[in-house]
């Protein structure tokens, strides 16, 4: 009979401890979920990796936007022989030679010689792209590329003038009948890149929110 007495007295107590182990473990983890789960509204509780009060994802929120188009013609307060000087350096700093037999300065169109940008079958699809609309329709084996700049000078009045640049972009394929160039239209950023530079060179400032543009 003492024997059976003493066999309860330990499994009593063997389970009072496991319960008083177990409720501490509870009470914790317990408090843990709870502090976690406290979500209200654009609350999070203790998680604040996402949702509104946390740093979460931004969806773009502080990326660069997209720069502003550079009206083209641009209108300069600038004297015509001024920007005539300042497009040719222009055209020299960014390697094109002004073609002399081809421009009219007296008449404010400064041309240039056709530059090639380009060369290699590998790499000239995707140099040409920046430049031109290439599409499936005219997707070929390009191995070079080169464009020629038209800038023309036309005054307003004494102080203001307008400068329009266009540029010929154009590809070339090597067939079984020789090299052939076939013009490609424009997308516009070669110009844009340009009177971006002469901004810069007359002002000293690039047009906001695009780069500096003048090459070193």
């Amino acid at each position: 009979m003492k024997k059976f007495i003493a066999i309860l007295f330990v499994l009593a107590l063997s389970t009072l401890t496991a319960l008083a182990q177990e409720k501490g473990v509870d009470k914790q983890s317990q408090t843990i979920r709870d502090t976690g789960n406290s979500r209200a509204p654009a609350n999070n509780g203790t998680k604040t990796d996402v949702g509104t009060s946390g740093s979460g994802i931004n969806f773009g929120k502080d990326r660069t936007p997209n720069a502003p188009p550079i009206p083209n013609p641009y209108r300069f307060s600038a004297r015509r022989d001024v920007l005539i000087q300042a497009i040719e350096d222009l055209m020299r700093d960014r390697k094109l030679i002004p073609d002399t037999s081809a421009s009219k300065p007296e008449e404010g169109i400064v041309i240039s010689q056709p530059f090639t940008f380009t060369k290699g079958a590998v790499v000239s699809q995707g140099e040409l792209s920046r430049y031109a609309q290439i599409s499936d329709a005219n997707a070929r084996g390009w191995t070079r590329g080169r464009y020629t700049i038209t800038v023309e000078v036309q005054p307003i009045d004494g102080v203001n003038t307008n400068v329009s640049v266009n540029a010929r972009i154009e590809g070339r394929t090597d067939g079984a009948s020789g090299p052939e160039w076939t013009t490609l239209k424009s997308t516009g950023g070669l110009e844009e890149e340009f009177l971006n530079a002469l901004i810069e060179k007359i002002t000293g400032n690039p047009f906001p929110g695009h780069p500096s543009s003048i090459q070193q």
